[in-house]
């Protein structure tokens, strides 16, 4: 029997305003012979990305240009969607336009897919490589860890747990580090919510864990480098409290319909009353919603998200707010 399991992959890049870094990205996922196609899906972006790509997909075979229809755009998930859709290999991975691969990145697939004939994907880690000093400060400041993994080796049962639970000890993994079978999607309906502006991977991501079996492949080391740069619209959102309640919202309804445990299931609940306080379109509205979901938030909470919503996510005096809650709710009798 042979060592390792045969790949074949197709490698899905959704590309929006990424035309300094879109040719990186493509080299990366050509240096393997695994890689059958490279599906680009342009999505409409204000710079010179599709040409870029149409150029590339002109002089490599393996590369595919994709459009929306009309040539709109419809946003990352909607993209990646459409790559998913009409890419043709077994095995499916994920690549973000300014992001490239490493050599490394499909040596632990060989040997898991071998050795776990029940296993529908393997994951792995991603390390930062710095463009510029403002995308280094607003990285540093946004992640604990240079290293995105997950960090204890578990079984795929208990994988969703661990993702939805302390997400600081814990870890997770980030979807450039994702090799799944094309069998597993049937299985995750939706695939990618288009309705979501940001966080669409992470939901993604973790109703994959419920649904289907993913291992951990190498999460001691990187297999891909994330491009870190002024730009990048995670640590650049100004809309934090609304992209979380959007997540959350999903999560919570998603959690119900498939019968999730109680404890998962109140935790996004939780989450889902603390941002629709917090990102309430009104100060009036945040006092409002905070009274009406108040018995679904502790304290603590309660208050954490009208400051979050009164002084804005991040600043100085929200932050201040929040020290200030946090410790006089540790002291003893304490009612905040």
């Amino acid at each position: 029997m042979s060592d390792t399991f045969p790949l074949e992959i197709s490698v899905v890049i959704p590309v929006y305003n990424a035309a300094k870094f879109i040719q990186t990205a493509v080299d990366s996922a050509l240096q393997f012979n695994e890689v059958r196609e490279v599906l680009l899906v342009d999505d409409a972006g204000p710079d010179d990305s599709l040409a870029i790509c149409k150029a590339i997909a002109l002089r490599e075979p393996r590369v595919k240009l994709l459009q929306h229809p009309g040539g709109v755009n419809k946003g990352a998930g909607a993209s990646r969607n459409l790559g998913m859709l009409k890419s043709s290999s077994e095995l499916i991975a994920f690549l973000d336009a300014d992001d490239f691969y490493l050599p490394n990145r499909f040596n632990a697939e060989r040997t898991v897919f071998r050795e776990n004939p029940d296993a529908d994907g393997v994951y792995g880690a991603i390390a930062p490589h710095f463009y510029d000093s403002e995308g280094k400060a607003r990285f540093e400041e946004t992640f604990q860890h240079a290293l995105t993994t997950v960090r204890y080796r578990v079984p795929p049962e208990r994988l969703f747990a661990g993702l939805v639970g302390s997400d600081g000890e814990f870890g997770h993994f980030h979807l450039d580090t994702l090799t799944l079978k094309r069998s597993a999607l049937h299985r995750v309906v939706p695939w990618m919510r288009p309705e979501l502006k940001l966080h669409q991977d992470t939901d993604f991501l973790r109703r994959l864990a419920w649904h289907v079996r993913l291992y951990p492949g190498l999460i001691e080391e990187a297999v891909a480098m994330r491009g870190v740069h002024a730009e990048n619209r995670v640590t650049a959102i100004t809309d934090f409290n609304a992209n979380q309640y959007a997540l959350h919202r999903a999560m919570w309804e998603w959690a119900v319909a498939v019968g999730c445990d109680r404890q998962t299931t109140e935790k996004f609940h939780f989450k889902y009353c603390f941002f629709a306080v917090a990102s309430a379109p009104s100060k009036c509205q945040a006092l409002r919603i905070a009274v009406q979901q108040r018995k679904y938030l502790t304290r603590y909470a309660f208050r954490d998200a009208l400051f979050s919503r009164l002084a804005g996510h991040g600043s100085r005096i929200a932050r201040l707010l929040h020290k200030f809650t946090w410790r006089f709710n540790a002291l003893p009798g304490a009612k905040l």
